[in-house]
């Protein structure tokens, strides 16, 4: 009797090992098809990293090409810039002289021109290029402040 009490534990202790053998093999099998997921994942991670780190080196050169542009741009504008602020000074420079020539042709009497000999059509294209440098000389002036702030 004590035997087969026995033996039926063992049956039993077996039939345990059976089913938790069975239970580890599907869990050992689902973590196996994990890892090739994860295998997966990994790969693609690093096609992804290898992309991004040749986007960036690629960002990178244009990077530098554009900070090299924009400098020699802005060397550029800057010597522009410079011959433009010449350029009003001379302005200025010929109408101070300008007014010189009226101012003394009015302390000496004479007239500049003679109303009548002057034509209207030369009168206003006169007053349209005077006004016109006037507008020219005041924009370079706004450009000069703001480049100066």
């Amino acid at each position: 009797m004590i035997n087969l009490i026995a033996e039926a534990l063992v049956a039993s202790l077996l039939v345990a090992t059976i089913i938790t053998c069975f239970v580890l093999s599907r869990r050992i099998e689902r973590l196996k098809a994990d890892e090739a997921g994860m295998r997966q994942t990994v790969g693609a991670l690093i096609t992804a990293t290898d992309s991004a780190e040749r986007a960036i080196s690629s960002l990178k050169l244009t990077l530098g090409d554009c900070d090299r542009t924009l400098d020699e741009r802005l060397r550029t504008a800057e010597r522009y810039a410079a011959d433009l602020h010449a350029q009003v000074e001379a302005g200025h420079a010929v109408m101070d002289r300008i007014a010189q020539i009226v101012a003394a042709a009015n302390r000496i009497g004479r007239p500049v021109a003679e109303p009548a000999a002057v034509e209207t059509s030369s009168v206003s294209r006169l007053d349209d290029a005077a006004r016109s440098a006037a507008a020219i000389r005041n924009r370079a002036a706004r450009r000069l402040e703001e480049n100066a702030a």
